[in-house]
């Protein structure tokens, strides 16, 4: 009867499991292709389009499988619980813990699943991203102005394009920098952008244009500024020493675990250019990323472990409530791993440990009312 119950149950949660799955990989996977419309219209090729954005699946998975386990257990239990079938199991005398027993046994698995896609598969993908995005840039460097972002990419500049379609952009802000620190500030409303790839040119055309031009030896008294007004503006960018640059730098983010383990221990070595004062700030970053991935990976778990008496002491049908809920865990969970990236920058306070907090919380809470509920 068990054997039979076990299967009953593990292969209605996997349905759920595929069917949340699927639908959350598509709601994060809504900007992306806004992002591949606009990289349609610079021309750029279909194949290479969708190779771009399958590397960027398996860094999508690591944080959409933890909510669809969240989510399925959620909506799978409180079915279960509505239809009366958890008080039907123990008046035959099945334990809470034995209907919880295959689900927890296929979360501890995903776990696994995902401690691998964390640890190997995403940042391999993501520096294989990294990597083609910036062929791509070398090819057309517009493929480098990111909409809504400074781009810091450029020698001598920064670039922020509020909109851009082909060659054209919109709400366009310059900044140039001197020895001292920037030197002025370019405002336009539009303007357009031509690459030679022969010279390695890049002109800037900039259309209704403010210019703020700060003092030479004093960039930060703005006193001593003036400003210009201009109906067009010219730019051009020498980017041939930016297109000869060496390979790309390894971020935290595109090591395996181990690589991710060997900087911790020897930042100096891994990052040879660091200063002395960074060496505590870098630490604490890497150590962070290492502890996200782990958290994210045991997420799953926690998750299940939590969701079940949650998802019976919901003791809805509706699917609302059950995603109303799974909506407010996710959020309390991502806010703690935001909350880690913002503390890097005081090491004493140890960010690294601040993601194991509702992974732990998680489990003994769900402990706890399984315990409460067998």
């Amino acid at each position: 009867m068990i054997r039979v119950l076990n299967r009953y149950l593990l292969g209605d949660f996997l349905k759920t499991f595929a069917i949340a799955l699927a639908v959350l990989t598509f709601v994060m996977y809504v900007g992306a292709v806004v992002q591949a419309i606009d990289y349609l219209s610079r021309g750029i090729s279909g194949p290479l389009i969708l190779k771009i954005f399958a590397l960027n699946i398996p860094f999508t998975l690591s944080f959409v499988i933890p909510m669809s386990v969240l989510t399925a257990v959620l909506l799978h239990f409180g079915r279960l619980s509505a239809d009366g079938e958890i008080t039907a199991l123990k008046a035959c005398g099945v334990s809470l813990w034995q209907v919880a027993a295959p689900i927890l046994f296929c979360a501890a698995l995903l776990s696994a699943f995902c401690f691998y896609v964390n640890a190997e598969l995403a940042p391999r993908s993501h520096f294989a991203r990294r990597e083609m995005l910036r062929d791509l840039g070398e090819e057309d460097p517009l493929a480098l102005l990111e909409e809504g972002q400074f781009v810091r990419d450029f020698p001598g500049v920064q670039i922020y394009v509020g909109r851009k379609a082909s060659r054209r952009l919109e709400d366009i802000t310059l900044i140039r920098f001197g020895a001292k620190g920037a030197s002025a500030q370019v405002l336009a409303e539009s303007g357009e952008v031509n690459f030679d790839p022969q010279t390695q040119i890049m002109k800037l055309l900039l259309h209704n244009v403010r210019v703020t031009e700060y003092d030479e030896n004093e960039p930060s008294n703005l006193a001593k500024g003036r400003e210009l007004a201009a109906e067009t503006y010219p730019v051009t960018l020498d980017l041939r020493q930016m297109l000869r640059k060496p390979k790309i730098v390894k971020k935290p983010a595109d090591m395996v675990y181990p690589e991710l383990l060997a900087a911790i221990r020897h930042v100096r070595r891994t990052f040879p250019e660091i200063q002395e004062k960074n060496v505590p700030r870098t630490r604490a970053k890497l150590a962070v990323e290492g502890n996200q991935r782990l958290a994210l990976a045991l997420s799953c778990f926690s998750f299940a472990l939590l969701g079940i008496p949650l998802g019976i002491r919901a003791h809805r049908k509706e699917s609302t409530i059950g995603i109303g809920i799974a909506l407010v865990l996710l959020f309390l969970f991502y806010l703690f791993i935001i909350l880690s990236n913002a503390l890097v920058d005081r090491p004493a306070w140890r960010p690294d440990l601040i993601p194991w907090i509702p992974v732990v919380g998680s489990q003994f809470i769900g402990f706890a009312l399984l315990r409460k509920n067998r």
